[in-house]
């Protein structure tokens, strides 16, 4: 299990230790309050994957989709705006986070929940302080 307690200008050792801990895994599902930084870590992570592009939160897209160097494909996906399922398979993010073909980054995934994938990495991040943040992975029984 991952928890760690971190500051901002730590958040590239903690995306390192991520990516080194769940390198076999493709969805990241990110529970957190707005303004937590959700967005700011999955685009730190998005570099360390390669990415070279501006990235951004897919807030009215829904999903942005990148290429990494090597070309790999990421998504982020933004359910945040999402009513439930019906509006995730019309979209098509239930059919890009069950490919497994390519790293899936989900904000707002409590939208979704019952369609993640069982390997999903699902991680807490809450604001201890304006510059402090704590991410521990959750895990849910439900699925």
């Amino acid at each position: 299990m991952f928890q760690k307690r971190f500051t901002l200008s730590e958040m590239s050792s903690v995306v390192k230790a991520i990516l080194n801990q769940y390198e076999r895994n493709r969805c990241f599902a990110f529970y957190a309050e707005m303004g937590s930084g959700k967005t700011t870590i999955i685009c730190e992570i998005c570099k360390q994957l390669g990415v070279t592009e501006q990235t951004s939160s897919p807030t009215y897209s829904i999903i942005n989709e990148y290429m990494t160097t090597n070309g790999a494909r990421i998504f982020h996906i933004d359910c945040y705006r999402l009513k439930g399922i019906e509006d995730a398979i019309q979209t098509g993010v239930e059919d890009i986070i069950k490919s497994n073909e390519a790293y899936c980054f989900i904000e707002w995934p409590q939208q979704i929940e019952n369609i993640l994938p069982k390997d999903c990495i699902r991680f807490s991040l809450k604001m201890i302080s304006k510059d402090e943040r704590e991410i521990a992975q959750i895990n849910f029984e439900n699925n």
